[in-house]
């Protein structure tokens, strides 16, 4: 049957990822694009659908249950995909309150309108389903098993600290009040639409601006890394076939030292740079545009506070029950990345100054 289905953050990085594999996969399900278009949401990531006819735009705040509770009644929701939230570290440390708001607050208000909506009013069957991440299980040392779904929460930033508060609130609405619920729990995501702060798109732009690489500490840092089509293809598992209630790890199966990933994303640079020569025309001033490595860039900075060490993400129980494997390879994915920002700057270059 098809869905109505509601993508909170639709114009985030991962949101305007999910929805534009949605709408090619499931071209006659109703998609509904909601997001407040903070410094993060662009919604020139979903110009090519909206123009299509593929989606409705609505730009609303989670923390308005007011817009919230108009969204869901006037289109007949069936599925929610909250993707909406505050993500990055480095902001969490230094401003909170807003992750507090829009992590904590946010994903309440939509629990407590689609509590209202499917319990109380139209009797749909519906899902609710809560994007959520590794980073809420704390940090592992080097010989640690990675996340499993049961593990304790040890949350170690303010951001980290809201999204774990979130997963409860939403386990607690399933098990209190009967909502039929999913979570996933992500690794670091990279891709396609991707805000220039974190650190794969930030490196890229700043290879082809001529600046620094910022690395914190040594760059001995390890995450699991999933490619953002692969993560919309695991969320599309636990929807299809994820049992209510359930958490389920979404992983790349692929652990990098930060230092590394830097690295051999200098090195694709260089390469492409050496394989199109034009591109040296149109970023005159990186490195590769003199026939210099990116590498030269990379600059070690003091590390932040609190600075988990390690991430990984057992993603066996997805495997199994679901069938879910990635399909990119780090090496596959970040080709695919790297031509994406080469081939469109008109999409990041305004996000500088935002930076």
């Amino acid at each position: 049957m098809a869905k109505a289905l509601m993508v909170t953050g639709a114009a985030g990085f991962i949101g305007a990822n999910f929805v534009h594999y949605w709408a090619e996969k499931y071209p006659g399900d109703t998609l509904i694009a909601y997001d407040a278009l903070t410094y993060a949401g662009n919604r020139n990531s979903l110009t090519e659908l909206e123009d299509a006819g593929k989606l409705v735009f609505v730009q609303g705040d989670i923390c308005d249950p007011d817009c919230v509770s108009q969204t869901l009644r006037d289109h007949s929701v069936d599925t929610l995909v909250h993707f909406a939230a505050e993500s990055h570290v480095d902001r969490s440390i230094t401003g909170p309150d807003a992750f507090i708001r829009t992590n904590l607050v946010g994903t309440h208000t939509l629990l407590a309108a689609a509590r209202e909506f499917w319990l109380s009013g139209s009797g749909l069957p519906h899902r609710f389903h809560h994007v959520s991440t590794d980073e809420v299980f704390g940090s592992l040392t080097a010989e640690a098993p990675a996340f499993r779904e049961d593990l304790r929460y040890e949350p170690n930033s303010p951001y980290s600290a809201s999204k774990a508060g979130s997963d409860h609130l939403v386990r607690a609405y399933h098990h209190t009040y009967g909502l039929e619920v999913t979570t996933s729990n992500c690794s670091n995501n990279y891709g396609p639409y991707h805000f220039p702060e974190k650190l794969i798109p930030l490196c890229l732009t700043n290879i082809l601006d001529g600046k620094p690489l910022p690395v914190y500490g040594d760059g001995s840092n390890i995450r699991d890394w999933l490619y953002v089509v692969d993560h919309a293809r695991g969320v599309d598992a636990v929807l299809s076939s994820g049992e209510v209630g359930e958490t389920y790890n979404i992983g790349g199966i692929n652990e990098w030292r930060n230092i590394d990933i830097v690295e051999l994303l200098c090195e694709q640079m260089d390469q492409l740079f050496s394989e199109r020569p034009e591109l040296a025309r149109r970023f005159p001033h990186s490195p590769c545009s003199r026939g210099e490595s990116a590498a030269s860039l990379i600059t070690f900075v003091e590390d932040r506070a609190g600075h988990d060490w390690r991430y990984a993400i057992d993603a066996g129980k997805i495997g199994r029950e679901l069938g879910f494997v990635p399909e990119e390879t780090f090496a596959t994915g970040l080709k695919k990345t790297l031509h994406w920002y080469v081939e469109n700057e008109p999409w990041w270059r305004p996000l500088l100054i935002r930076r």
